[in-house]
C-alpha cells in the first residue's frame, strides 16, 4: 500500500478515477435502469410476483453490464401480504371523527374481517408504558414517540425511534393491549404513513400493528389529550403471513487476475416495501451496484481480486438474502476480503462509513482527497449495511457503506412517496462514481 502515498501514484489514481467519473457521468445506465425497475417492475416485496420479475430484471441488467458470470443463489424468503387498504378512525361524542391514514406494519397479523373497536391510550415512550401498564388491557395503544429533531444525522433519529415499530406490539401485548398504532418513522411534513418490519416476541399474544402519518398522529394525540383518554378507535387490516417461498440473490462476478480467491462484494437489496416503487430504498443501491460493474468494464479495468455484484433478496423483513450469502460463503470456504453496500438512497454522496480496524481506517483516510471532487469528504467508523453485516459478524470481513446526504431520506423511507420521480439523476450517478472509485482503490492497494 505504501506506493499509494507517492506523488506519482496519487496523480495516477486521480487520473484513473477521473476516467471512471467521466464514463459514469457521460454514459451511465443507472437512471434508466432505475426507471425500468420502478415503473415496469414496481414494488418488490419478498414473496410477491414482483419479486420474481425483479430477479429476472436484475439478471438481465447484470449480464448487459458486462459481467463475466451471472447466477441466482436460492434462499427461502417470508411471504407477508398486506391485503386490502387498512382503515382506522376515531369516535367520541361531541367530537368530529378523525379518519386516519395508516399502513399495516410488515409481518403484522390482521384484525379479522370485522376489525377491532376499542378505547385508545396515548403512550409517548416505553417508560410511560411501564408506568401505565395497568391501564393498557383491552385497549389500542398509540405510540407517539417522535423523531429527535436535534439529531442532524437522521439515521441516529431513526435508530432511536424504530424500536417502537419493531418491539411496540409485543411490549403492549404483554399488558393486554389488543392492537397498536405507531407514529411513522419520519420527520416529514406530509401525512404519508411509513411502513416497515415489526417483530413479535413469541412469549406474548400477537396483535395487529399499523403506522400513522404524522399529521394524523398529531391530530390523534391531541384528540386523546382532549378526551382525557376516553376515545374509541376502529382499526381494520387484512395483513397476514403465508408460508415461506423461494427467492434468490442475483449475483454477478468479474474474476480477479492476481488474487481470484479474494472476493470483494458490492451490493444493494432488490426487495422493497409495497406502498411505493422502492426507488431510493433500495432501487438506488441496486443500480449503483450494476453501474459500478458497467463502469469498471467500460474503462477496461482488470481487477486483481474477484469482484462480486450482489442484488440481495429480502433485506426488508428478514435479511434472508444476506444471511444466505454469508452461509454459503462459509460452506464453500470462501475468502471475503471486503464488502461495500449502498442502502441509504440515491441522494448526493457525502461519506463512506467503515467497520474496519482503527489503524486501517487511518491509513485509507489518506485517500479522501481523491474523493473530494465528487462530493465525498469523509471516511468514518461504524458503518456497513445490513446485507453485508453477516460477512462482518461471521468472518470479520471489513465492510463499508455509502452515506449520501440523509436529510430527505426519511421523508420517503418505506412510504408511498418513494418513487422514481424522487430520485435526482445527477446525484444517483455521483454515488456510483464514488463507489467505483473506492472499489478500485481497495482492489489496487488492499486494506
Amino acid at each position: 500500500m505504501s506506493g499509494f502515498f507517492s506523488a506519482n501514484a496519487q496523480v495516477e489514481d486521480s487520473i484513473f478515477i477521473r476516467k471512471i467519473a467521466d464514463e459514469v457521468l457521460t454514459n451511465s445506465t443507472a437512471y434508466e435502469n432505475l426507471r425500468v425497475l420502478t415503473k415496469q417492475v414496481g414494488a418488490r416485496l419478498a414473496g410477491s410476483p414482483q419479486m420474481n420479475k425483479a430477479e429476472a430484471w436484475g439478471e438481465k441488467a447484470l449480464k448487459e453490464a458486462g459481467a463475466d458470470k451471472v447466477w441466482l443463489q436460492e434462499c427461502l424468503v417470508p411471504h407477508w401480504v398486506r391485503g386490502s387498504k387498512a382503515q382506522a378512525n376515531t369516535s367520541h361524542p361531541g367530537m368530529r371523527d378523525i379518519q386516519l391514514d395508516i399502513l399495516a406494519l410488515g409481518n403484522s397479523i390482521g384484525t379479522g374481517s370485522k376489525g377491532i373497536i376499542a378505547g385508545g391510550i396515548l403512550i409517548n415512550s416505553f417508560d410511560e408504558l411501564e408506568q401505565r401498564k395497568n391501564e393498557v388491557k383491552g385497549r389500542i395503544v398509540f405510540y407517539n414517540y417522535k423523531f429527535d429533531s436535534k439529531l442532524v444525522k437522521t439515521f441516529e433519529a431513526y435508530a432511536d425511534a424504530v424500536r417502537y415499530r419493531g418491539q411496540g406490539a409485543s411490549r403492549a401485548a404483554k399488558y393486554g393491549a389488543v392492537a397498536v398504532l405507531v407514529r411513522s418513522m419520519t420527520h416529514a411534513a406530509d401525512n404519508n404513513p411509513h411502513t416497515g418490519a415489526m417483530n413479535y416476541n413469541d412469549s406474548f399474544p400477537k396483535i395487529p400493528a399499523a403506522a400513522v402519518g404524522l399529521r394524523d398522529a398529531d391530530a390523534l394525540a391531541l384528540a386523546m389529550q382532549k378526551t382525557k383518554g376516553v376515545l374509541t378507535i376502529f382499526l381494520k387490516t387484512d395483513a397476514k403471513m403465508l408460508p415461506d417461498v423461494i427467492g434468490h440473490n442475483v449475483i454477478a462476478e468479474i474474476r480477479g487476475s492476481e488474487f481470484p480467491d479474494e472476493i470483494i462484494t458490492v451490493g444493494g437489496h432488490l426487495d422493497s416495501w409495497d406502498p411505493a416503487e422502492g426507488a431510493h430504498d433500495d432501487g438506488a443501491g441496486c443500480v449503483h451496484t450494476i453501474e459500478v460493474l458497467r463502469a469498471l468494464k467500460a474503462v477496461g479495468y482488470k481487477p486483481k481480486r474477484t469482484i462480486r455484484f450482489v442484488l440481495f433478496a429480502n433485506e426488508e423483513n428478514g435479511l434472508r438474502g444476506g444471511t444466505k450469502y454469508a452461509e454459503e460463503a462459509k460452506t464453500k470456504g470462501e475468502k471475503h476480503y471486503f464488502a461495500l453496500e449502498s442502502d441509504r438512497g440515491g441522494f448526493v454522496p457525502r461519506e463512506f462509513s467503515f467497520s474496519i480496524g482503527e489503524q486501517q481506517l487511518n491509513r485509507i483516510k489518506k485517500w479522501i482527497p481523491l474523493f473530494i471532487p465528487y462530493g465525498v469528504y469523509d471516511f468514518n467508523g461504524g458503518g456497513g449495511g445490513a446485507d453485508i453485516g453477516p460477512l462482518n459478524r461471521n468472518f470479520k470481513t471489513p465492510v463499508a457503506e455509502l452515506e449520501p446526504d440523509s436529510q430527505r431520506y426519511f421523508d420517503i423511507h418505506h412510504a408511498r412517496s418513494d418513487v422514481f420521480e424522487a430520485v435526482n439523476k445527477r446525484e444517483l450517478e455521483l454515488g456510483a462514481v464514488n463507489m467505483a472509485a473506492l472499489i478500485y482503490l481497495v482492489d489496487k492497494y488492499g486494506l
